[in-house]
């Protein structure tokens, strides 16, 4: 028997903002012989809603009051109310990302949004989100193919590539749309981050000269063969190096890439030209020219896109949530939904060690984590440890009761394994605890270092929890 939940996507970006409903379904794959295994199915998007300009203030900040009636609106327009929203993201991109007020945009909108509609920022994860909003993901898995997506947005292009369905790289370079504004056929801004390649051109450029087309196309050319580069289908250069994006992942292709497709604002011009060069005030449509004109993109496979401009929004909505394994453990439901866990991952010696019953080094690393982070509670994770015995999951609950005296007394114990044992560790771990503290013990997710967990309700009468894995950078 399936279960669905309401998710919302809202996607704050350099140029526009945008926002999405979807349901999503939920269903035990298993046979009723067998373990559950709870899986999201079906994704259906049941509200599209309308392109809006990210209003700003000063250049600088993000108008919040804006942003805020923007949202309350396409709720109405939607049908919906916050409340009947289980889960889903807002996610703050590109040059947004780098503003004043972005992480308090990202924390009012997600508040306004719904009890479990999580804020999120950073350029990996949503080179990851719009590569699955895109379709290059279930495109990759159902043909077996190595396919890049490139998310051309206002301020940065947003790279994932997906092997057999699997993520085997991602990065973020600042290359975008709006990196050049004009208005009335006047220059009125040139990012700092294209003078690299500005220079490198001899070009004499500056803002309040008229917008010269040839001239600006030069520059656009620059940054179309700066992506050919970026996949790998053109030699890097010094100038592909340096404009990477600094908080992103570096890329690296491990295979030839053989397909691609693109989305973001600027793949609407990608797939459907127009020689309006600045009809949105910036030098979108002549950056896609440019891609178009390209000798790497006329050689290359370019596949249709399943959403180009709502990629990111799409896969907010989406992509974000997974579900935790079926063999879990928590204790009380009161303390749920959790946001903005930081991850804590042992080094491989302290794992080891507390697999052999010894939680000196893993106690210790987890310490240091807890200060740097400055928060209250971590999640803290066996990210290798996979099918342990009976006596292995002993002397893991010995070191986890340990660990628990680190956190307050009023802070929930939170353990995640991404091997399939969280239940019969989490009944471990109770014993030792006993009811003087709450417990969450879920397995099945993938987490990495730097990432932060938001956990939601329980979901078909306990079996699992929605889970979203998130980064929380802002520039």
């Amino acid at each position: 028997m399936a279960a669905s939940m309401l998710s919302v996507g809202i996607d704050i970006g350099t140029s526009t903002t945008s926002m999405v409903v979807s349901r999503l379904y939920v269903e035990n794959t298993a046979s009723c012989f067998a373990v559950p295994h709870v899986v999201i199915t079906k994704k259906e998007i049941i509200y599209r809603g309308y392109i809006y300009q990210t209003p700003l203030l000063g250049g600088e900040k993000i108008d919040i009051d804006r942003v805020s009636k923007i949202l309350k609106q396409e709720y109405q327009n939607a049908g919906i109310t916050p409340d009947m929203i289980q889960t889903g993201a807002v996610i703050i991109t590109g040059e947004s990302s780098r503003k004043e007020n972005a992480a308090l945009v990202t924390e009012k909108m997600s508040n306004l949004a719904g009890d479990f509609v999580v804020a999120t920022a950073g350029p990996d994860l949503e080179s990851i989100i719009a590569g699955k909003g895109a379709g290059a993901q279930d495109y990759s898995k159902e043909n077996n193919r190595c396919v890049a997506n490139l998310d051309i947005g206002g301020g940065t292009t947003n790279i994932a590539v997906f092997d057999h369905g699997e993520l085997t790289g991602k990065g973020c370079y600042d290359i975008g749309g709006r990196l050049i504004k004009v208005e009335d056929q006047k220059i009125t801004y040139i990012s700092e981050r294209l003078l690299p390649i500005i220079r490198s051109l001899g070009i004499q450029i500056k803002v309040g000269d008229t917008a010269d087309v040839t001239t600006i196309k030069k520059i656009t050319d620059r940054m179309a063969a700066i992506l050919g580069e970026s996949i790998g289908v053109l030699p890097v250069t010094d100038l592909c190096e340096s404009s990477k994006t600094l908080t992103s992942t570096p890329l690296v292709i491990t295979k030839p890439v053989e397909q691609i497709t693109f989305s973001g604002g600027v793949a609407d011009y990608i797939y459907s030209p127009s020689d309006q060069w600045f009809k949105h005030g910036d030098i979108g449509p002549l950056l896609a020219q440019s891609i178009i004109d390209s000798q790497w993109f006329k050689s290359s496979h370019v596949l249709p896109a399943k959403e180009t401009i709502r990629a990111t929004v799409v896969g907010a909505g989406s992509y974000t949530t997974s579900v935790s394994g079926s063999t879990i453990t928590f204790s009380d439901q009161n303390i749920l939904p959790l946001k903005n866990i930081p991850v804590f991952i042992p080094s491989a010696l302290a794992e080891q060690e507390a697999v052999e019953g010894q939680y000196e080094t893993y106690k210790n690393e987890a310490q240091w984590f807890l200060s740097e982070s400055g928060m209250e509670n971590i999640l803290f994770t066996l990210p290798r440890t996979v099918q342990p015995g009976y006596k292995e999951v002993c002397q893991l609950a010995d070191v986890f009761f340990e660990v628990s005296k680190m956190i307050k007394n009023d802070q929930p114990l939170l353990i995640l394994t991404e091997s399939d044992f969280a239940k019969a560790l989490g009944q471990a771990v109770r014993r030792r605890i006993g009811e003087s503290r709450s417990l969450v013990c879920i397995d099945s997710v993938h987490v990495e270092s730097g990432d932060y967990l938001d956990l939601g309700l329980p979901m078909m009468n306990g079996m699992v929890i929605p889970v979203v894995v998130k980064t929380l950078i802002f520039g």
